[in-house]
């Protein structure tokens, strides 16, 4: 049979026949919670088991890996996981393929869902390599019988596994071996049995101390700077020169607050006890157990203090909190609105918010002098509550004079914002119908592959240039529409804002809704210079950038 010619062959015509669909397929890959290091389920065996299967298909194209390492799959709550379903719906992701149906998921019902209801929703073909299951192989209907058979169990064994793992750690707990994955501070782990705990010599003689100054009725404000005078590494920057964290958040800030020396003098575990089961799962997450319901087993480990010094200590925080208790029944504190809003105009650390016990004046004074050290900040800024509150409110009035003139000029721009409007809808038109003829050259182009038309190396070739194109064509859809969906959200979040602040009289005073509505951050300078960063400054600049850019 004469060979056809190919000369002059550009692109070809669709051709009649019903087009062969290009998959643009996602490889996911789950590394279980319960992974115990053999090359069965690795990341790399699996990729390489999918990549082998899908060499097969010249009409599946591999377009992204997506995975998640460590991660259960009882839950569907996963970043990676996630993330491919939003390309699917972005319309980038047509195919997904994984190992086995366990790699999916591992509870029956989302499992099943997304299988029979999700998938064929948004027409993505689904395909687990070793369950020789493909959603689009209607002949081999006996294993799409078979999947939810197979969901059970897998869903069964994630189950079986998460009790066996419940029992063998509520065992450890009732044994009064430790199961937490960090020793606590003056502790260190058996480097022979890492349930058992031995005394740090580096940290323990910090945690007696803390007691010691506790006992004596020093305020645990005045501990915390004295150990940040001497300098003394915090648990987590200490956990890291030893290199257990490495974590940023983990190691905090490098400072010693007041609630690490009060979680050190409330814990039981410096007498020698165990206590442990403070928390429980439920739905994932971890929340607080009764103290009736924590497990106490005693002498488990080497005390770093003793029952009278821990005693003492407890007495002495205790009659400072009657204390506490009894001024503030005289004249209850009022609410902080400006909590984790205010800072220091020199040093930039957090203002702290206190109260004259004589005159039950607020002020607000830079955190430094008191918690790290006398001298930290050279110009601590210092200033009242009342005259404060003054100076927002009137930084806030003028503020809201500009928003409501600039609403006014965004009147003038309404006839160029439908027409921006409309230019984006007809380019996204125009990309759309570009798209779906280069969708079509490309069905033509593996049929004649198919035919024997085109070589492998010419389909390869060409296929290549149409997905791209189809490809680009996507990402200007999508970054159109992100724009213009962006520019609309601040158009009405500042329109909106402008309504607010118009409502904002020479009598209304500073509210927590307020202060949480428009102020980002406050800084404070001596003597008594306020600025104001509001959540909204940069919106309307760059709502009048787009409208300018023409």
């Amino acid at each position: 049979m004469a060979r056809k010619s190919r000369k002059n062959t550009v692109a070809p015509e669709p051709i009649k026949k019903p087009a062969e669909k290009i998959w643009h397929a996602a490889l996911y890959i789950r590394l279980s919670s319960e992974f115990n290091g053999g090359r069965g389920d690795s990341l790399e065996t699996q990729r390489q088991i999918m990549e082998t299967h899908l060499a097969l298909y010249p009409d599946i194209e591999i377009v992204q890996i997506y995975t998640d390492n460590g991660v259960s799959g009882q839950t569907f709550e996963r970043v990676a996981f996630q993330e491919m379903l939003h390309d699917v719906e972005a319309g980038k992701i047509n195919c997904i393929v994984t190992k086995d149906l366990s790699r999916l998921g591992r509870n029956v019902i989302d499992t099943g869902y997304y299988i029979e209801k999700y998938f064929p929703l948004h027409q993505v073909r689904f395909i687990s390599v070793n369950d020789q299951y493909d959603s689009e192989d209607t002949e081999n209907s006996g294993n799409h019988l078979i999947v939810p058979l197979k969901n059970m169990i897998n869903e069964a064994y994630a189950i079986d596994i998460g009790k066996k793992t419940r029992a063998q750690k509520q065992q450890a707990i009732n044994d009064g071996e430790f199961i937490g994955s960090r020793p606590p501070y003056g502790y260190r782990k058996d480097p022979d049995n890492c349930h058992k705990l031995l005394v740090n010599d580096d940290t323990a003689p910090v945690v007696r101390q803390i007691f010691e100054w506790a006992a004596d009725g020093i305020p645990i404000m005045q501990i915390v700077r004295m150990l940040n005078e001497k300098d003394i590494l915090t648990p987590g920057y200490y956990l890291a020169s030893i290199g257990i964290i490495n974590n940023q958040h983990l190691k905090g800030s490098g400072h010693w607050q007041t609630w690490t020396v009060n979680k050190i003098l409330a814990d039981e575990v410096y007498l020698g006890k165990m206590v442990q089961g403070k928390t429980k799962s439920v739905r994932r997450k971890q929340i607080p157990v009764d103290s009736g319901e924590w497990v106490t087993v005693c002498d488990t480990h080497e005390p770093i203090i003793s029952r009278e010094l821990f005693e003492k200590a407890h007495a002495k925080l205790e009659l400072s909190k009657q204390k506490h208790r009894e001024k503030r029944k005289a004249v209850p504190y009022s609410p902080n609105i400006l909590k984790g809003r205010i800072f220091c105009g020199c040093c930039g650390r957090a203002l702290n918010r206190h109260r004259d016990n004589r005159s039950y004046v607020y002020s607000y004074s830079c955190i430094a002098d008191n918690i790290i050290g006398q001298n930290t900040c050279a110009n601590g800024a210092y200033i009242l509550e009342r005259r404060l509150f003054e100076s927002l409110l009137t930084i806030i009035r003028c503020e809201a004079e500009i928003v409501i003139g600039n609403r006014l000029r965004l009147k003038q721009y309404d006839s160029k914002i439908t027409a921006q409007r409309a230019a984006v809808d007809k380019e996204i038109s125009g990309l759309q119908a570009e798209a779906e003829k280069n969708q079509m050259f490309l069905a033509g182009l593996y049929e004649n592959f198919v035919q024997g038309i085109l070589t492998k190396s010419e389909y390869l070739e060409m296929k290549a240039d149409y997905s791209q194109k189809i490809k680009d064509a996507a990402e200007r859809v999508r970054q159109l529409q992100e724009h213009r969906k962006s520019f609309e959200n601040q158009l009405n979040d500042y329109i909106s804002l402008a309504d607010r602040l118009a409502a904002v009289e020479k009598d209304t005073s500073l509210s927590a809704q307020l202060v949480n509505q428009l102020i980002e951050n406050i800084t404070v300078s001596r003597p008594h210079e306020v600025s104001v960063k509001f959540r909204f400054e940069r919106s309307f600049r760059q709502i009048m950038e787009v409208l300018e850019d023409e």
